[in-house]
């Protein structure tokens, strides 16, 4: 696990591409006990979640803030998957998925709510705390509302829908002309305390996996978060551990964790879709760190960490009869940091963007990270190096229909005067409403390095964003890539458990500047193509389905004329 102090872009989707089972066939095996599950009588209806609103008779956020209202009682109903008093899913197997499914307890949402009793009435922190439930994997959506004022108080409702979070069953997936598969028994929230247990067997494009994971992001009922993870692949071994307790809002005052990896693996220089060269890699990572906030000000948040990390990578040849034609220098790494964070509190909910029906939580101020370390000899270090790495991001709504997100990044560590291993990152995204069921999404991604070490690759293909080319296709100093993609949003639900949409879109993008390791650059790559999306309105395990068919226009004469697709993504 790799502690990440600094503010970093928000996650692009899950690295392997599994299709996660419908929760109505999942239903059919009686894995799981029926069990109780701690929610207050009187669940509401699964339907409220969507049409819950605020009772206009109700006085306003600012009269109730002004006439200094408290905190009353705080009612907390977790809704099931299904909601079996709508005539259309009262049905035997829905009831069967109900029944088997053990629902987050209330305790388990009580605890990760911003607010309690008898605490100044802050809508703010309502806002806050549906954004952190959303993140959960195991919840559908989140809603809180204040639903009746007397004697100075503020009685407040939160109601949340869970989906089916256990997958027992195979995966397969598809991507940039390579098939991935794999089992798994994965449980998301283990007896409804949002506990993480995975045992899987993968076969992905660099190696297979046995793979066991644990987690919880809330240790006993706590903001402290533990992570383990171990896998027994077919090249070597990985094990990760970590424990941290992050700045899990905005007004978070400290922050503090720990995490170590050790990797021993073989890694592979791709050229034109295919292995190129291999090398085995040993590396050890641990990181330690703190940090403190005076919390949110003025609309402002401002985190100031500091630590130490160990970074060491070893190399050798992967096999004893082919050596490796350029073999990574080994490269240890060990150096105190110092870091600060700016966020500014500006967010939007959104629907019909990246996700199909489906509340979405949109970033639109200002975001600005540093990080400074100095790697000695003195510490243990193989040479003298100072270790920078910076983001700074912006969202904004251009007009009343139109979105851009904007992000800068950089990372590298400046030896001897020279920036070595060092990638400049930008990326726009724009999002233009049409109409409810119709969005014009286009982004633009450029990267640029400098000496970078002999064991990273800059590379573009099928795996990120050219759809219409064979995977890790062209490597250089450099690349861009520009996606343009119509999206649809339907209305049709079939059998209430996917949303479905569709895509056409355009990919152009290219590498530049010089490979080392292979071809060198075929210039302009261009495809098109079309594809399906299916939004996983009731299942944890994998939020939207892409089916896609892209025709690559340029590439070498291997490249087959029609490319196909499948992958599950956090996004559209």
């Amino acid at each position: 696990m790799h502690l990440q102090p600094l503010l970093a872009p928000p996650a692009r989707g899950r690295s392997l591409p599994t299709i996660a089972l419908l929760p109505a066939l999942i239903a059919a095996l009686p894995l799981v006990a029926p069990a109780a599950d701690g929610a207050a009588p009187g669940i509401s209806s699964r339907s409220e979640i969507e049409t819950a609103t605020r009772d206009a008779r109700l006085p306003s956020d600012e009269e109730l803030i002004r006439s200094g209202a408290v905190i009353g009682t705080i009612t907390i109903l977790p809704q099931q998957i299904f909601d079996t008093d709508n005539p259309k899913e009262n049905t035997a197997l829905f009831r069967i998925a109900n029944r088997l499914h053990i629902r987050t307890r209330v305790e388990t949402i009580r605890t990760q709510l911003l607010f309690a009793s008898g605490q100044p009435y802050d809508p703010r922190k309502f806002a806050e705390s549906e954004r952190l439930l959303r993140q959960s994997r195991y919840l559908y959506d989140a809603k809180v509302r204040p639903v009746a004022v007397h004697d100075g108080k503020v009685d407040v409702e939160v109601i949340t829908r869970d989906v089916w979070t256990t997958n027992p069953g195979a995966s397969f997936g598809r991507s940039g002309g390579t098939n991935t598969s794999g089992f798994e028994l994965e449980e998301l929230n283990l007896l409804g305390t949002g506990a993480r247990i995975s045992f899987a067997y993968k076969s992905g494009v660099d190696r297979t996996s046995q793979l066991i994971q644990l987690g919880d992001r809330q240790l006993f009922g706590t903001w402290w978060s533990g992570d383990a993870a171990y896998s027994d692949n077919s090249d070597g071994k990985r094990l990760e551990l970590a424990l941290d307790h992050p700045f899990y809002s905005l007004d978070t005052r400290w922050a503090t964790g720990v995490a170590l990896r050790d990797d021993n693996r073989i890694d592979s220089r791709y050229d034109l879709g295919k292995v190129s060269d291999q090398y085995r890699t040993r590396a050890k990572y641990i990181s330690a760190y703190g940090g403190f906030s005076a919390g949110l000000q003025n609309g402002w948040v401002r985190r100031y960490t500091f630590g130490f990390t160990s970074d060491d990578n070893r190399f050798e040849n992967a096999s004893t009869t082919t050596p490796t034609r350029n073999l990574p220098g080994n490269r240890k790494l060990q150096y105190p940091w110092i870091g600060i964070d700016v966020i500014q509190d500006s967010f939007v909910e959104a629907r019909n963007r990246d996700q199909i029906a489906r509340t979405e939580d949109f970033f639109l101020g200002w975001r600005a990270s540093a990080q400074l370390g100095y790697a000695s000899r003195s510490f243990g270090s193989d040479s003298n190096a100072v270790i920078l790495r910076s983001f700074l991001g912006k969202g904004l709504e251009t007009t009343a229909k139109s979105t851009l997100l904007l992000t800068l990044s950089g990372t590298g560590r400046l030896e001897d005067g020279t920036v070595h291993n060092g990638i400049a990152s930008a990326s726009a995204r724009w999002y233009l409403r049409q109409s409810d069921r119709r969005l014009f999404f286009t982004t633009l991604v450029a990267n640029v390095s400098s000496k970078l070490d002999a064991d990273r690759q800059l590379l573009v293909g099928g795996d990120n964003g050219l759809r219409g080319y064979p995977l890790r296709y062209q490597s250089g100093s450099g690349n861009w890539l520009l996606t343009a993609e119509q999206r649809y949003f339907t209305n049709w639900y079939p059998f209430r458990l996917v949303h479905v949409g569709g895509a056409i879109f355009a990919d152009v993008g290219r590498s530049f500047g010089n490979n080392p390791f292979g071809s060198q650059s075929l210039g302009l790559l261009k495809d098109a193509g079309f594809g399906l999306r299916l939004g996983n309105s009731r299942s944890g395990l994998g939020n939207m389905l892409h089916i896609d068919v892209a025709f690559p226009f340029d590439g070498d004469a291997s490249i087959k004329k029609v490319q196909f697709l499948v992958e599950t993504k956090r996004s559209f």
